[in-house]
This record gives C-alpha cells, sequence and structure tokens, in this order.
C-alpha cells in the first residue's frame, strides 16, 4: 500500500450560523485533522456514512484537476485521522474536505488556490447533502486562521469574503467544548427564522470585532431554532459561573465555552460544573486559532 499525498485541516467552531440571516463566520480551533490518499484500502475502519470522500473527488475533478498516476476514482482509497468529533457541529465534514483534497494536490503536485480549495469543498459539502448552506465560512475557518464574514449568495468565492478578523488572542483564552452525543437531526432553514434578532446581535459583534459576543449570541439563537433546553441550560451556567462566552456550535450539539486563562479559579470553577453535569460525555479543552500579530508599540 502506498501513500499517494496527505493532508491536514483543523475543526472549528460558529460565530454565526449562516441559516439566520444568510451570513456566516466560523473559526479554527486547534482540534487537528489529517488525511491520507492511498491506492489501496487501508486497515483503519473508515467512518464516512454521508458519502463525503467520494464528493471530493467529483468535486476535484469538475474543478478541473486530474487524479493521481492515471488511477481511476474507484482505486483510490482514504485514511482519516480526526480529533474532531463528528456530527457536533465542530466542523468535521469542512475539516474532512480540505484535507482531503489537500491530500489530492498533494498526490498530484497541483498548485491550488485558498478560493479553490474552498469552493470544492462546499461543492462536496452540498452534492453530500450534509450542509444546507455549502458551510463556505467552516471550510474557510478549517483552511486557514481568523476568521471570514462570508456571503454563500455571491458570484465567487472571493467575492464572499465581507470582512475578517484576526480572532480571540490565542494567549489569553481556554476553549471548553462541551460534548454531548452526536446530534440526532438538523433544523431546516425555515426553523431559523424566528429567532432572527439573536442572529442580527451576532452580526453586529462580529461588525465590532467583539467574537465572543458574537459566539454567545449566536448560540443563544441555535438553541432556541433547536428548542434545545438542555443546551440553554448549559450555556447558562457557564456564564453565571464565569465563562466569558458560551454557546452552541454549528446545529449543535456541542457547546463551546469560553474562559480567560489567567483565572484558574474560573477554569476549576467551569471544569467541576461539567463534570458533575451527566448529560456531558467529555469535555475537549484547546485554543482558538486565531492569527497571531506582533504588537507595535
Amino acid at each position: 500500500m502506498a501513500i499517494l499525498g496527505s493532508g491536514q485541516a483543523n475543526g472549528g467552531c460558529s460565530l454565526l450560523h449562516a441559516a439566520g440571516l444568510g451570513y456566516g463566520a466560523s473559526i479554527g480551533l486547534d482540534l487537528p485533522l489529517a488525511v491520507r490518499l492511498l491506492d489501496r484500502p487501508s486497515k483503519r475502519d473508515l467512518d464516512d456514512p454521508d458519502g463525503l470522500l467520494p464528493a471530493i473527488i467529483d468535486a476535484w475533478l469538475a474543478g478541473g484537476f486530474k487524479l493521481p498516476n492515471d488511477l481511476a476514482k474507484e482505486e483510490l482509497y482514504w485514511a482519516v485521522i480526526s480529533q474532531v468529533p463528528p456530527r457536533q457541529g465542530l466542523k468535521s465534514s469542512a475539516a474532512t474536505a480540505i484535507g482531503a483534497l489537500r491530500a489530492l494536490a498533494d498526490a498530484t503536485q497541483s498548485e491550488v488556490s485558498e478560493e479553490e480549495y474552498v469552493a470544492m469543498a462546499a461543492q462536496a459539502q452540498l452534492d453530500s447533502n450534509i450542509s444546507i448552506t455549502g458551510s463556505i465560512d467552516d471550510a474557510w475557518a478549517c483552511l486557514t486562521p481568523g476568521w471570514k464574514l462570508i456571503d454563500p449568495q455571491a458570484n465567487s468565492i472571493a467575492e464572499g469574503v465581507l470582512f475578517e478578523g484576526d480572532g480571540p488572542n490565542m494567549d489569553h483564552w481556554l476553549v471548553m467544548i462541551v460534548c454531548r452525543g452526536e446530534r440526532t437531526m438538523r433544523p431546516k432553514l425555515e426553523d431559523f427564522a424566528p429567532h432572527r434578532k439573536s442572529f442580527q446581535n451576532s452580526l453586529e459583534a462580529l461588525q465590532e470585532m467583539n467574537e465572543l459576543v458574537a459566539l454567545t449570541w449566536n448560540g443563544r439563537g441555535t438553541v432556541a431554532v433547536l428548542n434545545d433546553i438542555q443546551g440553554r441550560k448549559i450555556t447558562n451556567d457557564a456564564m453565571s459561573n464565569g465563562a466569558r462566552a458560551a454557546g452552541m456550535s454549528g446545529s449543535g450539539n456541542a457547546i463551546i465555552v469560553v474562559a480567560p486563562k489567567v483565572s484558574i479559579p474560573i477554569c476549576d470553577r467551569l471544569r467541576k460544573l461539567f463534570e458533575a453535569n451527566k448529560d456531558v460525555v467529555k469535555v475537549i479543552e484547546t485554543s482558538f486559532l486565531s492569527i497571531e500579530r506582533e504588537e507595535t508599540i
């Protein structure tokens, strides 16, 4: 078995659900994912229930690129090693798409622009019915640090980037991912309309470059869309115990909780809070993948 190519990506979380107002924004998290393209089946079990990986090859070919070594689509195989919990709203599908596309680029020594990666990832997610919007903001978050506010209806991927931000300082904030098991359903587009105000508040916070407020308002809107009483309680309890931001990511079920790293008592109090909650499966501690800038004097 030969490794034809390899690619990496990362998971992420929502700052503004694209179904809320028609605009979306996500930011990457330090949840690494690696994809290998093989010429023989891997011994590792492959979890691809939605058929995303075949759709990625179709999107790659539709983008005008070739397959490696003159192999047919049916002669290519995949291995995915991921720290991104699946079906939790943590952008596992977008991360897999970006990692797989990078593996194809590596295998064929192809020059691929960031916009091409995002366009092909979005197409693959639409074709496999994973996303109702194309998750363009998710693909950007899995590909590059920082965040971008995206208009998925724009004429091109580049024109769809309305504005962007560096993201919260990675050294200042602890990100706690509260996992409650895989989601069992996805909301429909029309479910978001009654909760437009929360998403509007999230958008206004992003316009002010306040990502933590945006994350919280977006989460409030999403738990309302899903009528997730448990999720609302976890979010409210986190905020009352010192979290600076808390909200559901994607369409759930994961809750993102952000606390100041310097405040050890707050971080410990939140850990004990989640440990005592029987509905919490596990808590992953990580950080944002923000753009680091040198401070000027």
